[in-house]
């Protein structure tokens, strides 16, 4: 049975220490040849591999995405690795420190054990390895470095770039081509023996040593039950409390109590062994239902999957013609009626673009986008799209591309000011606005920039009052609406922007906490469609903002519950585009969201279990 990086976390997050040797182990190899790769210098690399776990030990906290553990440790090695090139430039004699607090770590459980000494010729050889590297590409180092050094296939070093196998070989082909066979062989002979040196088993344990000393954040709790809760619910979780399985439910949104039937057994990974407990999938509490789209379960919103609150009037969904490309946090844009879903990450970086037509339902491929990205914003002015800033394998990027759907082309415009993804940009009289964002490590910005197409100049405003990333703005009357996001905790908080007056207002609060969500306008109103409230649950939640009363109510729940999708509004309807569900599965889905229509309450009977679809029914008479 393998072991789940989001498992471990779990336990690491709620005190159990040791768990976290499970992943320094089962990534130090690869971390170290990563940075092996920008220092050239085996003792460095070493010396910065052990920071980067202990960093990534002390922010795990702040991991949103279990599932990208690796991609956060590889963007934390490339911020690591930079430093201590910078101080080697400041200090060349100095040790390489990072910031961590005295009081938190002995330094003595972290200092490197340089005991395995080299030989003159080995060194010899190191040197003529060392400058054969640098000059290399740095992308070809990497993967050489990957190769030789980790013993790592096209398919295992694809996964840890995030780039694809062809890619790798690709580069592996250019930059065997560029080193003398002679070099190759030492390398291979090197990195062998510096291997066997280096990062076994006493590597983890000094970690795990000093981790042990570090206080341990919890998780970020929920903000309380979800909107909309009602009595009956209530009354549901107290019968329920009560049974064998079921004693409260835990800040994670999940229940807790005496264990669900199921297996437990003890893995063991690299040296450090964990207990796992396999449990039951059919089990009510499994927070799983249903999505209505034969995909499998995933995990709604918990008001409908878990408490089961009756469902609001307004609106009906209809499933509509999938888009060719699954794939998550995309940007969607529309022009001349078309609607095109850019970038985004589906199992790669992508710079796919494709069009949709509403009117016959059909997708067609477009031109690429110049620069591979997700977690950017687009937005469109005078019958061309804008593609502003993003995430490029952990580089949060400035970069502006203009797309003219009219003769299917890319041009590169002037970079954005201030560089970053998870942005949200929206237009107010042929100005793009790019607000808030995340520019790495704590950064949760609360930059507002203005874009003017016809100079292709930027120009700073005002800031906006909180400081967030992963929020989506809308345009009402001429104003902006910021919504949702994250700044450390999942918001509902709403602020309105007036370009005119380049000032801020406090609106009434979203009812339900998120990031990840996106919003679209129709006749006035705003509608905030998914995202997630804690970073394990995915909503199909729907609430709609009025701002012309600053009121917000409750609309018929998306059918597929997803984060990070794209919603475009064209007529009367909005589309809601791809997306990432539960488990971090990019998806193609696309529905379409009328909201003019009544809506009936949905039928949990058949898709949940059985006595669950019963109580409901019985509770609706």
């Amino acid at each position: 049975m393998r072991t789940e990086d989001g498992y471990i976390i779990n336990k690491c997050l709620n005190g159990d220490k040791e768990a976290f040797g499970l992943l320094v182990d089962k990534y130090k190899a690869g971390i170290y040849a990563l940075a092996l790769s920008k220092l050239h210098n085996y003792h460095d690399a070493e010396d910065v591999t052990q920071n980067v776990f202990i960093k990534a030990f002390q922010k795990l906290h702040t991991l949103r995405r279990w599932d990208s553990f690796l991609a956060w440790l590889c963007s934390i090695t490339y911020n690591l690795c930079s430093k201590h090139i910078r101080s080697k430039i400041r200090r060349p004699d100095g040790d390489f420190i990072e910031d961590q607090n005295p009081t938190d770590l002995d330094t003595s459980y972290v200092n490197s054990y340089h005991n395995a000494l080299v030989s003159e010729s080995l060194h010899e050889m190191y040197e003529a390895i060392n400058k054969a590297l640098e000059s290399l590409p740095e992308n070809y180092q990497q993967v050489i470095t990957l190769h030789y050094f980790n013993n790592m296939d096209s398919v295992q070093i694809a996964k840890f770039l995030r780039i694809s196998p062809e890619a790798v070989r690709q580069r592996l082909t250019r930059a065997r081509s560029e080193l003398k066979e002679g070099v190759l062989t030492m390398m291979s002979a090197v990195f062998e023996q510096q291997k066997r040196q280096r990062l076994h088993a006493i590597f983890t344990f000094r970690i795990v040593e000093a981790i042990k000393r570090v206080r341990m954040e919890p998780a970020l709790p929920l903000k309380g039950l979800p909107w909309g809760l009602s009595l009956a619910t209530g009354v549901i979780i107290a019968v329920l409390s009560i049974g064998a399985h079921l004693n409260i439910i835990n800040s994670t949104g999940s229940m807790s109590g005496s264990p669900l039937p199921g297996e437990s057994k003890v893995l063991k990974v690299g040296e450090i062994p964990v207990d796992v407990m396999k449990v039951s999938n059919i089990s009510v509490l499994s927070n799983q239902r249903w999505n209505g789209d034969g995909l499998g379960s995933v995990v709604p919103s918990l008001q409908n999957a878990l408490f089961m609150a009756p469902q609001a009037e307004g609106g009906t969904w209809t499933k509509k013609a999938d888009m060719p490309t699954a794939r998550g946090y995309l940007s969607t844009s529309i022009v001349n009626g078309k609607i095109y879903a850019i970038g985004g990450f589906g199992g790669d970086l992508l710079s796919v673009v494709e069009e949709y037509n509403p009117a016959n339902d059909k997708w067609i491929r477009k031109a690429d986008m110049l620069t591979k990205r997700e977690d950017l914003s687009a937005s469109a002015v005078d019958g061309k799209i804008y593609a502003i800033g993003g995430n490029l394998w952990g580089l949060m990027i400035p970069t502006v591309e203009e797309y003219d759907p009219a003769n299917d082309k890319w041009v590169k415009k002037t970079d954005m000011p201030t560089a970053r993804a998870y942005l949200s940009t929206d237009v107010v009289n042929g100005k793009i606005y790019a607000i808030g964002g995340y520019g790495g490590g704590n950064t949760h910005y609360s930059t507002v920039e203005e874009y003017d197409p016809a100079t292709d100049k930027w120009t700073r405003k005002a800031d906006m009052p909180t400081g967030r990333d992963f929020l989506s703005t809308s345009v009402v009357n001429g104003k902006i609406y910021a919504i949702g996001g994250f700044d450390g905790s999942f918001l509902s908080t709403v602020e309105e922007y007036d370009p005119v007056t380049d000032k801020w207002t406090k609106k009434a609060d979203m009812p339900t906490a998120r990031e990840g969500l996106f919003t679209s306008v129709l006749n006035g109103k705003i509608y905030a469609i998914g995202g997630t409230p804690d970073a394990k649950v995915v909503l199909s939640t729907v609430e709609e903002y009025d701002p012309m009363t600053d009121k917000w109510s409750k609309k018929a729940d998306m059918p597929t519950a997803r984060e990070g999708l794209g919603c475009v509004a064209f007529g009367d309807k909005i589309y809601a585009i791809g997306g990432y569900i539960a488990g971090l599965k990019p998806v193609s889905i696309v529905e379409e969201y009328d909201p003019g229509t009544s809506s009936q309450s949905i039928n949990f009977k058949g898709k949940l279990p059985t006595t669950w679809g019963d109580m409901r029914t019985v509770m609706n008479k």
